[in-house]
């Protein structure tokens, strides 16, 4: 009998040393998983490419530690309230541009189609990480209540693609197209007339003539979203090379993040931008000589050569509206001369 009890014991005790050695696997399998909401400018079919690979990789790695939801162009809120969404938190992040989503900074912008101040797609991150737009973008966030910015990369190239042919600067004279705020501000100078409607609804509103095209990405996302399925021509002159957005996030949910958390998800941003480099720049240059939907128009040089000094005004005028816009302007003025000094591959003209 005292052989049994023993064992009896023994076993016991076996079962609750096992028990306590999973105890803590356990309870950590059975926290939480941490949910963001997170919307981009982008409609559906242009977001499978501008965040959503990224957004799946993420959610991958993170093992059920963290999921993000996505959410696209207007889905939650419309884009021009993104930022205070974000900030109260209806939202946890966001990916757009800071001229859409109207965020209350002097530097806002520059985000979206700041005329003439990128050539090529590597230019944004360069100005980036290597001229000091990091620094000046955290601390213009940094001055506004809960919200962080988090990181800056490329787009496509800004050029109009319409129902009628763009052949001469005259042409844009009464155009009625959809494209972002400063950009609109600025071609207004040339009679363009912007018009402000929620993205999915542009491609109707060229169908209803309410349009007469867009301003608004290059021919990639033409074809991409269906935009060239509405429209015929296709303006190979551009106000810039490069549209410039960013990812931003609640900061009180960012700071409640664990560290691992935060740096995979700056991995997956950086993956987001890296995928941009190139299915924009290999994009543009096959649907302009291989897509058959959109005919292709330019301006002669010597024409929109206006342009480009109209532009030098504006970034002037910008530049006196606040100490750090002047700041920006000077450094995308050295930015631009550097290239240019520089020449091929760099600069052609």
């Amino acid at each position: 009998m005292k052989k049994r009890e023993f064992l009896k014991k023994a076993g016991a005790g076996t079962v609750a040393t096992v028990a306590a050695v999973n105890a803590p696997y356990v309870h950590a399998q059975s926290k939480t998983t941490i949910k963001w909401r997170m919307q981009t400018y982008a409609g559906a079919a242009l977001a499978e490419h501008v965040v959503k690979p990224a957004v799946d990789s993420f959610n991958k790695v993170a093992n059920g530690q963290m999921v993000i939801e996505l959410y696209t162009a207007d889905q939650l809120v419309p884009t021009g309230e993104l930022f205070r969404a974000m900030q109260k938190g209806t939202i946890d992040a966001v990916q757009s541009d800071d001229d859409s989503m109207a965020a209350p900074v002097d530097v806002s912008v520059f985000g979206g189609y700041f005329p003439f101040a990128t050539r090529y797609s590597l230019d944004v991150p360069v100005l980036f990480h290597q001229y000091g737009l990091n620094e000046i973008w955290e601390e213009a966030y940094g001055e506004v209540e809960n919200v962080k910015w988090l990181s800056a990369g490329s787009w496509d190239p800004c050029h109009f693609n319409t129902v009628k042919p763009i052949r001469s600067l005259n042409d844009l004279k009464g155009l009625r197209v959809y494209t972002f705020p400063s950009a609109g501000k600025f071609l207004s100078r040339f009679g363009v007339v912007p018009v402000n409607l929620p993205y999915e609804d542009a491609e109707v509103a060229v169908q209803t003539g309410e349009l007469d095209g867009m301003a608004w990405s290059g021919i990639t996302e033409d074809y991409t979203v269906g935009w060239a399925d509405v429209t015929k021509y296709f303006l190979t002159n551009n106000i810039t090379g490069a549209w410039i957005g960013s990812f931003f996030a609640n900061k009180e949910k960012w700071d409640a993040l664990p560290a691992h958390l935060q740096e995979l998800l700056r991995l997956a941003m950086d993956s987001s931008h890296y995928y941009r480099q190139h299915w924009y720049w290999g994009g543009e240059a096959k649907l302009r000589t291989g897509g058959t939907k959109l005919t292709l128009t330019s301006i002669p040089d010597n024409e929109w050569a206006q342009v480009e000094e109209e532009a030098l005004k504006f970034w002037d005028e910008v530049s006196a509206s606040s100490p750090r816009s002047a700041k920006v302007v000077q450094i995308l003025k050295d930015y631009t001369g550097v290239m240019a000094k520089a020449g091929r591959p760099y600069r052609y003209t």
